[in-house]
């Protein structure tokens, strides 16, 4: 495979559109065998980089969702205490430590797959800075060493994605280990064929309307989330269904829960003028 194979499917069989640039890296992380650390925006389409690179690979994509709190025991693995009691209780004189009563979480899953995953570790920037120290020896050699039950070392290094929206930094041990890639929301004109691609019927003058007033939303107002590429979609599917031919301002006003996701972002689309505001700026 090379970059320009792997940009030609991903755009084939995924309907996914990408840079040179994007190809390029994604190709040397696996080449390279190393994490893909993929920064950006909310929605601006990071986790779709892992479920692409599955679907290109032909392999199970195991996700990990990062949250504050996330501790090793719910992202590695857990005993089956329920069961290792009743069996107790019941006189059994099994190993109540085997494989039987281990509950792997998905760092183990990714290890213990029989055939290559790809291991998604989303939004690792909510975790904290101890459980990213963790995190990286895991990366390292891919094992696991468990009390009771012995070591458990994985096949073959999956490919690893790691997506962050920089709520906060990472540490330079982490950056200095993965191959990094920046991905912000869409130009129009990437948008805009992403939408025709993605929604049946959608004329390509109103998929160009349609970016053109997804990017002034985001360019113009200070909005507490900005539409990612799901709103535009939300948008045009709304549109082919009520049969529009260009976006008007009763439209954008009556579907604006469509694309403003809090109410101040509603409140400040109305200040600035609404559907006539930004009918009138297209």
């Amino acid at each position: 495979m090379t970059p320009q194979i792997l940009r030609e499917r991903m755009w084939k069989e995924c309907s996914y559109i990408c840079s040179d640039e994007e190809a390029f890296t994604m190709y040397m992380s696996l080449e390279l065998g190393k994490p893909l650390l993929v920064e950006g925006p909310p929605g601006s389409g990071k986790t779709e980089v892992a479920k692409v690179m599955a679907t290109i690979l032909k392999a199970e994509l195991i996700r990990l969702q990062c949250y504050e709190g996330l501790d090793e025991g719910k992202a590695l693995y857990e005993w089956n205490y329920q069961k290792q009691i009743l069996d107790i209780q019941k006189g059994g004189k099994g190993n109540v430590f085997g494989a039987d009563y281990l509950l792997p979480r998905p760092l183990l899953a990714a290890i213990q797959a029989k055939k290559t995953p790809v291991l998604l570790i989303d939004e690792i920037d909510k975790v904290e800075p101890e459980f990213e120290a963790f995190l990286m020896e895991i990366l390292s050699d891919f094992q696991v060493s468990i009390p009771e039950f012995g070591t458990v070392k994985a096949k073959t290094h999956p490919p690893v994605i790691l997506t962050s929206n920089a709520v906060r930094d990472l540490g330079d041990a982490l950056r200095r280990r993965c191959v990094y890639l920046y991905l912000d929301f869409p130009t129009m004109n990437r948008e805009a064929t992403i939408l025709m691609r993605k929604v049946a019927g959608l004329r390509p003058a109103l998929a160009l309307q349609i970016a053109r007033a997804i990017y002034l939303l985001r360019e113009d107002l200070e909005l507490l989330k900005q539409p990612s590429v799901s709103e535009s979609l939300d948008l045009a599917q709304a549109a082919v269904s009520m049969q529009k031919s260009s976006l008007d301002p009763l439209f954008l006003n009556q579907l604006n829960s469509l694309f403003l996701k809090t109410r101040e972002d509603q409140e400040q689309f109305r200040k600035k003028g609404g559907g006539k505001w930004l009918c009138k700026s297209l």
